[in-house]
Order: structure tokens, then C-alpha cells, then sequence
């Protein structure tokens, strides 16, 4: 049995249990993991995956590996994100109690877990899946980790560059189940990557302080010209909805669809237009909520839509 110092009283050391330690560090684990991100990441896929599918098409086993594999490699891109941000967590007051600033995990531990679960999630998409689905991970991980984590120091173009990865899922699902690169992926990369705007800058807008403090160049920065950040959200929010009915304009979704992608991006502008008339904590969440209701609910509606026609063209 191993003792810890009392942070509640100095100089006094606590007893602690090896099973204690153990169900610590799994816990410190799981929050390196994010596995919220890593949910709506598979959710993203699966979507992707099934909208590839064709009216003959049954093969679910290859949508099982690509989301253990692109699971894994989300999980290690999150580790490597909090490893490089480890000093500007620490000035965070959201971000400080995550178990690298606290020195609950080593740097060289989380450095090895992140970069480990990157190349094994892609060796594992290169075997049971294919290597271009394989590849296109890969290239999703560098450019989360890798180009624009370390951006966020450096300039507030990070948030269109963190973007692209974020956009990417639904392709990874795609090319998974065998479509190619096409307008039609394309169509699903534009819907998520527009999305993220009006999302994160609310978020930046809630948090601005603390990335000030931290010195990370996310939008807004500082002391931000007054509605900017809620115009900007306006004008992506506002570019959302022709770009969400390109799915219909393809074949891959009916006017069910079309008709709820138009109501939830409707919703989607008038909060982000509140939020640009009266940039307040309110009217940010409320733009922050909205998207999370517009997301899961746009893409089960297209994933049922579309799956509502394949049953029409088996039946036809």
C-alpha cells in the first residue's frame, strides 16, 4: 500500500489502496480519451458509412472495424491535443483540473498512449478495412494534432483548419463502405464542416477570457470588435442550409429530408442572429444548444430518409 501527501492538510500523508490507483488512472484515461468526442465521432461515421450503402448492399462488418478503428485513432488524436496544450490547460480554469496539469499523468506516458493508439487504429483500418480509408484517418489525426493544435498559439485561422478534421468522419464512413470520393462525400464533409462554426465560436465567445489568458489566437481574441463573432456565426449558420440540401440534390435523401434540413437550419440562423443583435452568455448558449440538437437530428433524418428510399428501390 502506497501513501500520497493530504493536499487538505500538508504534511500529513493518506494511505491509498493499489485498487484505488488503478481505478484513478483508468479514470484519468478515460478523460485523456474524450469519449464524448470519440461518440459523436463514430455517430459521424456510421452515418457516413450507410449513406454509401447501395439498395443491394448488406455488409455491416466493415462499418464495425472502421468505427473500432477510427475510435481508437480519436482517442489518440485527443491525447496528443492535451499533451501539446498540457501548459495552456494549466491556465485554464475549464481546462486545469484535466490530469496532465494536475500531474495525475506523465507527459511521456500520454506522449506514448496518444502516438500508440494513432498508428494502431490506422494499422487496424488498413487491415480490415482498406488502406485508403486507412490513409484518410491518418491524414485526419495529423491535422487535428498536428496542425491545428499547435495553430491555436499561433493564429485564429486554427478554427477553419481544426475544421477540416472535425468534417471528416462522415467520409471515413463513406470510404469505408466502398464510395468513392465524390460530390456526394463532399456533400456530408460541407454540412459538418459548417456546422463547427457557429458551434465553436459560441463556445470561444463563452471561453474568451480563459483563452486570452492562456494565450491561444482563438476567435474572438481579446478584446473582440462587438458582434463580429455573432455575425460570423450569422453568415455560416446562413451558408449551412443550401449546402444541407445537397444530399436530396444527389439522391441521397428525399424531401423529408430536404423539408427538416431546412426547419433545423432555419433555427439554427435565428440563434445565431439573436446571438449577433446581443452577444451575451444567454445567446451564446442558446446558439451552442441549437447545434446540438441540429447535428444528431439532421443526420438521423438523412440516415432514415435515405435508408426509407433504399426500401422503396428494394421493393420497386
Amino acid at each position: 500500500m502506497s501513501a500520497i501527501s493530504s493536499p487538505a492538510v500538508p504534511g500529513i500523508t493518506v494511505p491509498v489502496r493499489p485498487t484505488t490507483l488503478i481505478a484513478s488512472r483508468v479514470a484519468d484515461y478515460i478523460e485523456i480519451a474524450k469519449l464524448r468526442i470519440s461518440l459523436m465521432v463514430l455517430m459521424t461515421v456510421s452515418v457516413g458509412y450507410l449513406l454509401a450503402l447501395d439498395a443491394t448492399a448488406t455488409r455491416f462488418l466493415p462499418l464495425l472495424h472502421a468505427c473500432v478503428g477510427v475510435a481508437v485513432v480519436a482517442i489518440g488524436a485527443s491525447a496528443i491535443n492535451q499533451w501539446i496544450e498540457r501548459v495552456t490547460d494549466g491556465r485554464m480554469r475549464r481546462t486545469r483540473n484535466r490530469p496532465l496539469p494536475m500531474a495525475r499523468l506523465l507527459p511521456g506516458e500520454v506522449l506514448a498512449f496518444g502516438f500508440g493508439c494513432g498508428i494502431s487504429g490506422c494499422v487496424y483500418l488498413m487491415l480490415t478495412v482498406d488502406l485508403l480509408t486507412a490513409a484518410m484517418t491518418g491524414l485526419t489525426f495529423v491535422l487535428y494534432a498536428g496542425v491545428y493544435t499547435p495553430l491555436k498559439r499561433v493564429t485564429s485561422l486554427c478554427t477553419a483548419v481544426g475544421a477540416i478534421p472535425g468534417a471528416l468522419p462522415p467520409v471515413l464512413g463513406w470510404l469505408a463502405a466502398g464510395g468513392e470520393l465524390n460530390w456526394m462525400s463532399f456533400s456530408l464533409f460541407g454540412i459538418l464542416f459548417l456546422w463547427q462554426f457557429p458551434h465553436f465560436l459560441a463556445i470561444a465567445w463563452l471561453h474568451k477570457e480563459d483563452y486570452c489568458a492562456a494565450g491561444l489566437r482563438m476567435l474572438p481574441a481579446g478584446r473582440s470588435i462587438p458582434h463580429v463573432t455573432g455575425l460570423l456565426a450569422v453568415g455560416y449558420a446562413l451558408g449551412l442550409i443550401p449546402i444541407s440540401l445537397l444530399p436530396t440534390y444527389f439522391g441521397l435523401a428525399g424531401i423529408v429530408y430536404a423539408i427538416a434540413a431546412v426547419v433545423l437550419g432555419i433555427a439554427y440562423l435565428v440563434a445565431s442572429i439573436y446571438f449577433a443583435l446581443d452577444e451575451t452568455r444567454t445567446s451564446a448558449r442558446r446558439v451552442l444548444w441549437v447545434s446540438l440538437v441540429y447535428l444528431p437530428s439532421l443526420l438521423l433524418l438523412l440516415t432514415w430518409d435515405h435508408l426509407r428510399l433504399l426500401e422503396w428501390l428494394r421493393a420497386a
